[in-house]
């Protein structure tokens, strides 16, 4: 199947006061989950640059129905584990859903000894 539009997933968000390290964690854990999903493309965090404790978290899916199933497998199989995110997140996070060219998005791995 070609992929001609992606589906990128934007959410900045922080953890609770006291919870961070843990919800850093759990973070890492459901995006590492993703990238081993089929359907997504790229999954990542990146932690604000000024020392806040403020993430910016990205995952690049084929498609919407792609979307949804790994973010119904994420429910079932990773927060019935540890109770999800609602008890260590700070406040509700800015979530947006974004359409685009999957070219202009250049998912070409990049090597480190570059």
């Amino acid at each position: 199947m070609k992929i001609n539009t992606v589906l990128i997933e934007t959410v900045v968000c922080s953890g609770a006061p006291g919870k961070e390290a843990r919800f850093k964690r759990m973070l890492e854990v459901r995006q590492e989950f993703k990238r081993r999903q089929s359907g997504c493309l790229a999954a990542w965090i990146a932690q604000s640059s000024d020392g806040q404790e403020l993430f910016l978290i990205h995952s690049v899916f084929q498609n919407k129905k792609s979307w949804k199933r790994i973010s119904q497998s994420i429910a079932a199989k990773l927060d019935t584990k540890d109770g999800g995110l609602e008890g260590v997140i700070g406040g509700p996070p800015l979530i947006g859903m974004f359409e685009s060219p999957l070219e202009s998005l250049n998912l070409a791995r990049i090597s480190n000894s570059e």
